[in-house]
């Protein structure tokens, strides 16, 4: 089984995620995006397996977002894409792909829906929110 997850270690949101993976029993495929962002073609595959275009993967916070004027409707889906990967910051994290399909997990359980296998243990959040109970199950 391979799940693929577009992480940022600098992010809570992307490594309680990434935790939540492994908590499953998988070791994923972890892609830095920032040090090896997707190609176009990847990020499109990704769009399309979201069923969704790129403005809701567009990440406001921190990021050239509004420098760039990207809330103007004027950018093509085509155009948002470039943006984003001429500066990869731009794209939300953490996406996440496995067998059940692809998704932006914010907030980080999301995650759960898309995992074959069960919690193997209580899960809590970096922040103190419990996730998962001793039993595997969300909290």
């Amino acid at each position: 089984m391979t799940i693929t997850i577009f992480h940022n270690p600098a992010c809570g949101t992307s490594r309680n995620t990434l935790a939540m993976i492994r908590n499953s029993g998988v070791e994923p495929t972890v892609v830095e995006y920032l040090k090896t962002p997707p190609t176009k073609a990847r990020l499109q595959e990704l769009l399309a397996a979201m069923g969704t275009g790129p403005r809701p993967l567009l990440r406001e916070k921190g990021t050239p977002y509004d420098e760039l004027d990207l809330a103007n409707g004027k950018w093509t889906d085509d155009e948002l894409l470039d943006f984003m990967l001429a500066h990869p910051i731009l794209i939300n994290r953490p996406v996440v792909e496995t067998p059940l399909g692809t998704r932006l997990c914010r907030p980080s359980e999301l995650v759960l829906d898309l995992l074959p296998n069960a919690q193997q243990a209580a899960f809590t959040k970096e922040d103190g929110e419990a996730v998962v109970n001793d039993k595997g199950e969300r909290v």
